[in-house]
C-alpha cells in the first residue's frame, strides 16, 4: 500500500467512497466522539481476554464500529505520508494532561509521530487483523481468550486515536 491513493474501505458506514485522510477522520469522529470510541476499543480488547463471557453489546455497533475502525488506520496511514506538519510549539506549562492523553510530550507537540511508530511495527493488514480477532474474540464465548499479542496494536490505536483527535482540534484552531 504505497500508493497514496487507497480505498479507506468506508461506503458501508460512511455513507461515501470518496475521502481524504482528514476527511475520513472528520467522519470517523462525528459517528464515535473520541471518550466513546477509545471506550468501545477497551471494551472490545477487555472481553476479547475473557473466557466464557461475550460482550454485552449490540453487534451491529459492535460490527459498524470495526468497519469504521479499519477505514480509520486506513485514513492514519495516509496522513503519516502527507507532507503537512500537524506540530506545534507548546510551552509545557500549556499543557493539559486531558488533552493530552495518552500521547508523550514528543508526541503531543508532533501527533504524526504516533503514526509513523505505528506503521513501522505494524502494516496495515495487520491492524485489519488484530481488530477482527479483538472483535471475534469479544463476541462470542470461548474456551481460549483472543492472543495476548493484540496488546501492543491495542496501544498503537488509542494512540492513533488520540492523535487524529489532537489533528482535528489544531485544524480547526488554524481555520479560525
Amino acid at each position: 500500500m504505497k500508493n497514496k491513493r487507497i480505498d479507506f474501505e468506508a461506503r458501508f458506514w460512511s455513507g461515501s467512497r470518496k475521502h481524504s485522510g482528514i476527511k475520513l477522520i472528520e467522519s470517523f469522529f462525528h459517528f464515535n466522539d473520541l471518550v466513546t470510541a477509545k471506550a468501545m476499543l477497551n471494551k472490545i480488547m477487555i472481553y476479547a481476554g475473557k473466557k466464557k463471557t461475550a460482550i454485552n453489546e449490540d453487534s451491529s455497533a459492535i460490527f459498524h464500529f470495526h468497519q469504521a475502525l479499519r477505514s480509520f488506520v486506513r485514513a492514519c496511514y495516509v496522513i503519516r505520508l502527507k507532507e503537512e506538519k500537524w506540530s506545534i510549539p507548546v510551552p509545557p506549562e500549556n499543557r493539559s494532561s486531558l488533552i493530552q492523553a495518552s500521547l508523550s510530550d514528543e508526541e503531543y507537540v508532533n501527533p504524526n509521530l504516533v503514526f509513523q511508530n505505528a506503521f513501522a511495527e505494524y502494516c496495515i493488514k495487520d491492524f485489519d487483523y488484530y481488530i477482527a480477532v479483538a472483535v471475534y474474540f469479544s463476541m462470542g464465548i470461548y474456551a481460549h481468550a483472543a492472543e495476548s499479542k493484540i496488546f501492543a496494536p491495542y496501544i498503537h490505536l488509542t494512540k492513533m486515536l488520540d492523535a487524529a483527535h489532537l489533528i482535528l482540534e489544531r485544524r480547526i484552531q488554524q481555520n479560525q
